[in-house]
């Protein structure tokens, strides 16, 4: 058995109420739990003597707009000691607020509010939870699923105002026509007017 099985066993045996599955995949382990042991499971996996997963990597989070449960908030821990990585996954509801990792890894504060900015999750208790991609005045989450393509407003300086104004968006016509044949081979347009 090599390091990294006997380092899943060690926490599948340890937490094993609160683990709902678990694998080893691309030489990582993968835990899913559910969201309200999320800070019992960080805990144990920083302080353990066998984890020892004592850095925060990423936050992210996953849109599935057709479940239930709409998003899956992914973490991505590594462990210097054991050269390891573990994955930590949970679902949530639309609108439920996720407990932060502020106070067991400080560099979760941006982490959350890259989440809270781009899919509008919210964290209890983190310290300073506002936008940080976006502009203040920014509407919807850009990585939600439904969030339009093309955005709700779009925003240039303005030098008559002598400040930068948002304006609805509007797409010209002539830029939604598209053709698809391959640049290499030249366009329809391109063609018609070599042969003239």
């Amino acid at each position: 058995m090599n390091n990294i099985e006997s380092l899943e066993k060690a926490i599948n045996s340890e937490l094993a109420s609160k683990i709902i599955s678990s694998k080893i995949k691309h030489n990582q382990i993968y835990v899913t739990i559910e969201d309200s042991n999320l800070s019992e499971v960080m805990i144990f996996l920083k302080t353990n003597s066998l984890t020892k997963f004592r850095q925060l990597i990423d936050i992210t989070a996953v849109d599935y707009p057709e479940k239930d449960k709409r998003f899956k908030m992914v973490y991505l821990l590594l462990s210097h000691e054991t050269n390891s990585r573990i994955l930590v996954d949970c679902e949530i509801k639309e609108g439920e607020i996720v407990p932060s990792l502020t106070s067991i890894f400080p560099a979760a504060n941006w982490m959350e509010r890259e989440v809270f900015d781009m899919y509008g999750i919210e964290f209890k208790d983190h310290p300073d939870l506002r936008r940080i991609l976006t502009d203040y005045g920014f509407e919807g989450h850009p990585l939600r699923k439904d969030f339009p393509l093309t955005g709700h407003n779009e925003v240039r300086y303005s030098e008559e105002d002598k400040k930068v104004i948002y304006e609805p968006v509007k797409l010209e016509q002539n830029y939604r026509n598209f053709d698809y044949e391959s640049p290499w081979e030249g366009t329809k347009y391109i063609k018609e007017q070599t042969k003239e």
